[in-house]
């Protein structure tokens, strides 16, 4: 079968510097027209090829972005709606667990086995990083459907919990608590601890806490939240930006918090009741090394590195409970259950519960702006309660 030839259009010329050069022009992709030049009409009908295969392209991209591309539109049309701390940990998960698996890849063609597997990194994570990222692939795409970029979203396919099962935070008992206070008794972290289990302040609001709202001397002592802490770029900002306008609140506090904090306004010589050394708010870093504190006192298994004859080497730590540290006596391991920041409020509002608060009161201390978290939370913690259980059945049933 013969080859068709090519049916090249007449082109008109144009003198160039005493050289005669074929020229035509063709529309790019903005809608801009744009000359072409060649020496030959067979070589300008090429790039007159060339340049539409990339116009339509440049076309399809403008209507199917890349994920990449989406990302970060969409980041953009949220900087205004959210707090720049939660922006800045949104803008950290898309770029590592969104962008890095999938970036290059046009909306249109990412399918729910992409997401699945894009999933698979946060899931090493906790639930807390997981869920976050699992949320954004959601919300990034079903953004997308309503711009009628993609027809329909590739997360609709994945089930709300990803198959991952979410760990129960358990509130600390008494008894761990006691441990826990005895455990860093006359440490760094003690005073933040005592904050977080007797007045239940979120670990933003303990850092930016100031003496000027610790009321001691009032008939009833309180605590007033008024300001929040983040970083930015590992330096400490306060602002007076709270989570949510629920969150400014005057907490009274019981006596063993009063006696903590008089004894450490006594030794303070900053204006803030958790401190660096030079009186200013913690850094995110100077956190985690206070916080180490309680992990190092831990029987958790975790690795450290060393470097032995210029040889970086791993070392893993086994703790056994009651022994001392091999390398430092005075560190005993005490604590075998897991203490985080937020497990220090949740404790708190759990025994609010226990003592039998009402919700509204819980959520008004709790600085929950809605009151299904704080009632989620009520009812698990109230009705689990084997004695709470009885009472319930047996007022039913006029026992």
């Amino acid at each position: 079968m013969a080859r068709r030839k090519k049916q090249i259009p007449e082109y008109g010329t144009v003198m160039l510097r005493g050289v005669e050069y074929y020229r035509t022009r063709v529309e790019d992709a903005d809608g801009k027209r744009v000359a072409l030049y060649a020496r030959t009409p067979e070589e300008l009908y090429d790039k007159v090829q060339n340049a539409k295969k990339m116009i339509k392209e440049a076309e399809f991209r403008r209507a199917t972005p890349t994920v990449r591309d989406y990302c970060e539109k969409w980041l953009q049309m949220k900087a205004s709606q959210i707090r720049f701390t939660t922006m800045n940990d949104y803008r950290s998960k898309v770029k590592n667990y969104i962008i890095a698996p999938l970036g290059d890849k046009y909306l249109s063609d990412v399918t729910a086995d992409d997401i699945k597997l894009a999933l698979c990194l946060p899931a090493e994570k906790s639930n807390s990083v997981y869920g976050s990222v699992q949320m954004l692939f959601k919300n990034i795409f079903e953004s997308a459907v309503d711009a009628g970029l993609i027809q329909s979203s590739p997360c609709d396919k994945i089930p709300a919990k990803g198959g991952k099962p979410m760990e129960e935070r358990e509130p600390l008992t008494d008894e761990q608590i006691q441990r826990l206070l005895i455990a860093i008794d006359g440490l760094p972290p003690y005073v933040f601890v005592m904050i977080g289990l007797y007045a239940g302040l979120r670990r933003e609001e303990i850092l930016a806490l100031q003496w000027d709202c610790v009321h001691l001397d009032e008939e009833v002592p309180y605590l007033s939240v008024r300001r929040a802490w983040h970083t930015e770029h590992n330096r400490p900002v306060i602002s007076r930006e709270l989570k949510t306008k629920a969150a400014r609140r005057d907490i009274p506090i019981p006596d063993q918090l009063v006696a903590c904090l008089r004894e450490a306004k006594k030794n303070s010589r900053s204006k803030f009741v958790i401190a660096n050394s030079e009186g200013e708010a913690l850094s995110g870093t100077q956190f985690k090394r206070v916080w180490a504190y309680i992990v190092t006192r831990s029987t958790k298994e975790r690795k450290y590195y060393r470097y032995v004859d210029g040889i970086k080497t791993e070392h893993t730590v086994k703790p056994q409970l009651g022994k001392a540290a091999a390398h430092n006596s005075n560190v005993v391991y005490s604590l075998d259950f897991k203490v985080t920041p937020h497990q220090l409020r949740h404790t708190y509002i759990t025994n609010l519960i226990h003592a039998s608060v009402d919700p509204k009161t819980v959520q008004y201390l709790a600085g929950h702006e809605k009151s299904k978290i704080t009632m989620d939370i009520y009812a698990k913690v109230k009705y689990n309660r084997p004695e709470q259980l009885l009472s319930a059945v047996n007022k039913a049933f006029g026992a």
